[in-house]
């Protein structure tokens, strides 16, 4: 299981951990108790000389646009600036003076100041280590549709689309092993990063896992349909690393979330996933001048990535807590020492519950996760989270396993919402949170006094349970179903052919084949794409519009009426043109 010393991703670990009553769990994750208390950060041998013993990180808050009179202040009121998030006017300041604070608050054009933690700034910071590369095991071929997606119908949905390539989703996290089996065919690199202490770090593999919870929740969102292993929600979208845990803690602080965040608007993603609440504290608390900054900074922050075009899906937690009836808070700071504390509904666990932001609770088979918070107005939308069994995913190394919580909810929402977004170009994040309520399924309150609401939207279940099926049309096209996943690359001027067999069909080929095409590879204008028919008979399907556009993901309909069915059907694409190469990722036909 994940050894409860790491940070607050919300999850349980493996199955045996169920038998506890606490989730075991990196501490800032959705579900996990209150880490042993954490030393003040040692300096290691290869310290920064910028590094001192003390240093602590803040919040320095001003109008949003040129900071740079409130930069100059940090600096000359005994701090540093380490990013600049001048968009949203927010400040990451270093500085070991018992005083910066309280002095910042006097300064001119500051609006709010608060510490984002309250033990030291790791040395790390300044000169971070490049998590570990693993080495990658093998799995023997096989995929079996698992129980989690066959009960939000993913599996019926994939026969209508398995998802956009354009579509860009980011999980925010302890990182991704990209090199995964059945991560790397749809790990976009080009747009992943370290936001670990609040400044983006580019460096290759730098968004790598530095635990497994990241890994395990890109796999439930997007792992490949490649006959072997697992399938994630929506195998055919991108996704991209932004790990916010630090390593060793594991704990995702405030600047890490406000980096993140910023990162995803930049870079185009339609959905982020967010499996954890923002360490130290559980709830953070407006009458509290420290956290009142972490709320106003983190909110500023996934404002701006929604007025980018990105929509924030966050676990809603793993204590089975009542969010619209707060009353105390045992596990916070989670890196020094907790203490017990009176809270009200001011108090917000964020980033779940920032304005905007998808809620999402979890179920087990058909009842609300022993673990899964909730409340009413508060929750969103739910989704199988594992209770008993867990939910299986990929973990780094080429390996698999089981964990269950929130933080495995919340990935198939984002997963639903990502095929929301490939069925609906152009939707806008406001449009994609009222699909997901829409099309969610209405799941009643059982006879317990804690779940308030009715049928159609309650505290333990919010709005339904997601439908992945409903997402991408309601239902799957009648008749066979062949495909062929294997990738045949496309070099320039060259052609290439993917064959897909069908037999068992009766007769000919209906008036209203339906041929799906996934191909990789910019600047379409350069491909012919065609359908050959057993007898050798073309049917053009593409030929060369699209001009600059990036990538074919499109069903098309053909009268194929004259062909026998039975037979080999080919794909056929021609690039006709030199500077831009690609792939068939995926093609099939429904008859």
């Amino acid at each position: 299981m994940l050894a409860a010393t790491l940070g607050a991703a919300l999850t349980f670990g493996a199955p045996a951990a169920l038998a506890g009553t606490d989730p075991v769990a990196p501490s800032g994750s959705a579900s996990a108790p209150a880490a042993a208390a954490a030393p003040q950060a040692a300096a290691p041998t290869s310290q920064s000389a910028t590094w001192v013993a003390g240093t602590r990180a803040y919040f320095v808050i001003t109008t949003p646009g040129d900071t740079s009179a409130v930069r100059a202040a940090v600096a000359s009121n005994g701090g540093s600036v380490f990013a600049s998030y001048d968009a949203i006017g927010v400040i990451v300041a270093h500085s070991a003076s018992g005083t910066f604070a309280t002095t910042m608050r006097g300064v001119s054009g500051v609006q709010q100041v608060g510490a984002t933690r309250t033990s030291d700034v790791p040395a790390d910071a300044y000169n971070p280590a490049l998590p570990a590369n693993p080495a990658q095991s093998t799995t023997p071929a096989g995929e079996p549709v698992r129980a989690d997606m066959t009960q939000i119908k993913a599996d019926q949905a994939w026969a209508v689309t398995t998802g956009s390539a354009s579509v860009k989703v980011g999980i925010l996290d302890t990182g991704v092993d990209d090199q995964h089996q059945d991560l790397a065919p749809n790990f976009n690199a080009a747009d992943s990063a370290s936001c670990a202490y609040g400044k983006a770090d580019t460096r290759t593999g730098a968004w790598r896992d530095v635990g497994t919870h990241g890994t395990h929740v890109a796999g439930t969102v997007a792992a490949a349909k490649n006959g072997k292993g697992v399938i994630g929600v929506a195998p055919g979208v991108k996704i991209s690393s932004v790990r916010i845990a630090e390593p060793g803690s594991s704990l995702f602080f405030a600047e890490n979330t406000v980096c993140g965040f910023m990162w995803a608007g930049d870079h185009g993603f339609k959905v982020t996933n967010n499996s954890y609440y923002t360490d130290p504290w559980q709830f953070n608390c407006p009458d509290n001048a420290d956290q009142a900054a972490i709320i106003e900074g983190v909110k500023r922050a996934q404002e701006y990535a929604e007025g980018k075009g990105s929509l924030q899906v966050a676990a809603a937690g793993n204590s089975n807590l009542d969010l619209a009836n707060k009353t105390t808070d045992t596990e916070s700071p989670n890196d020094s020492t907790p203490v017990t504390r009176t809270i009200t509904n001011a108090c917000l666990d964020i980033p779940t519950e920032l304005p905007g932001v998808v809620t999402v609770s979890a179920m087990g088979t058909t009842a609300k996760a022993s673990y899964s918070n909730y409340g009413l107005n508060v929750i969103d939308v739910t989704a199988p989270g594992g209770d008993a069994t867990g939910i299986y995913s990929t973990q780094p190394g080429g390996k698999y396993g089981t964990m269950s919580g929130t933080s495995m909810a919340s990935p198939h929402v984002t997963g639903v919402a990502a095929l929301l977004a490939s069925t609906n170009p152009g939707i806008t994040p406001a449009q994609l949170r009222d699909k997901l309520a829409t099309q969610a399924n209405d799941v009643a309150c059982p006879s317990d006094s804690r779940c308030k609401g009715t049928t159609a939207k309650n505290g333990f279940f919010g709005e339904g349970q997601v439908d992945a099926l409903k997402a991408v049309g309601s239902t799957p096209p009648p008749g066979k179903y062949f495909e062929n996943l294997g990738d045949f690359a496309i070099g320039d001027n060259t052609t290439v052919e993917s064959p897909v067999t069908v037999s068992g069909v009766t007769g000919n080929a209906p008036a209203t084949l339906k041929v799906g095409v996934n191909i990789v590879h910019t600047y379409i204008g350069d491909l012919k794409v065609d359908l050959i028919a057993p007898d050798g008979t073309v049917y053009t399907l593409h030929n060369r519009t699209g001009s600059s556009t990036d990538n074919i993901n499109q069903t098309y309909t053909v009268n194929a009426s004259s062909e026998v069915a039975n037979g080999t059907w080919k794909l056929r694409v021609n690039d006709n043109a030199g500077g831009d190469t690609g792939k068939i990722d995926a093609w099939n036909l429904t008859f």
